[in-house]
């Protein structure tokens, strides 16, 4: 059985204690609710799931090596790839945060989409154990999990540009999204790769991921095409 909104209402009391309740109470819950907030099931599901990936990239017949095997595991983790899950599970419907959260557009936000699906996890090894929580690891990056695994430490230009931006400069890029243009069903993001103000490259696409990918790829073009060490490296 594939997971799913629905079926995410009858499955393990934990989790659905999470999913109705901890894993929204922030920010800034209704006071009337007298809700927990889910730091420790965030800290413990991020635990489980690397735990559980680690485990299945290990299984797999490729032979990748260690720093491969890193790469692929954060591509598959990061907050990004988690919210895009949350999504598919209409998580974001699930979530109890305050008014004003909600009207900023909280419900569809990456860091509390991705923050809850790692409570969710969380949940589910406390109610039912690892092995539990394993298999729905498992489910919901089916699709990633059982795909060409060198095609992830090829594309993810995002961790190759922060190891290339750590060696020339010893400084990390952040990404912002400048623009978010078309209807809910075909929504086009413009996201910007910036380091110390200075913009290195800027992409787009049909999610934040995939535009933070694309804008990451024209960086690393950018910095490649210069040698290392020359003095205009620093911002």
């Amino acid at each position: 059985m594939e997971l799913s909104s629905a079926s995410l209402q009858g499955s393990h009391h934990a989790a659905a204690k999470v999913v109705g309740a901890q894993s929204g109470s922030y920010p800034s819950p209704p006071h009337s609710l007298d809700l927990p907030w889910n730091e420790r099931l965030e800290f413990l599901g991020d635990a489980v799931l690397s735990l559980a990936v680690s485990q299945r990239l290990m299984r797999r017949s490729e032979d990748l090596a260690e720093g491969d095997l890193s790469r692929i595991r954060a591509a598959l983790v990061n907050e990004e790839s988690l919210a895009e899950v949350a999504r598919s599970l209409e998580l974001g419907k699930f979530l109890v945060m305050g008014k004003g959260a909600v009207q900023s557009g909280g419900r569809n936000r990456d860091s509390l989409l991705a923050d809850g699906l790692e409570a969710l996890i969380g949940a589910v090894f406390v109610d039912a154990g690892f092995t539990a929580a394993d298999l729905v690891v498992g489910r919901l990056l089916k699709t990633d999990l059982t795909g060409d695994l060198t095609s992830l430490v090829q594309t993810d230009f995002k961790t190759m540009l922060q190891e290339l931006t750590q060696e020339r400069l010893k400084l990390t890029p952040t990404y912002l999204v400048v623009a978010e243009t078309g209807p809910d069903h075909a929504k086009l993001f413009t996201v910007q790769v910036v380091i110390s103000g200075r913009s290195l490259g800027q992409g787009q696409g049909a999610s934040k991921k995939r535009a933070s990918q694309e804008a990451a790829r024209h960086a690393i073009e950018q910095f490649k095409a210069r040698p290392l060490g020359e003095s205009g490296d620093q911002p």
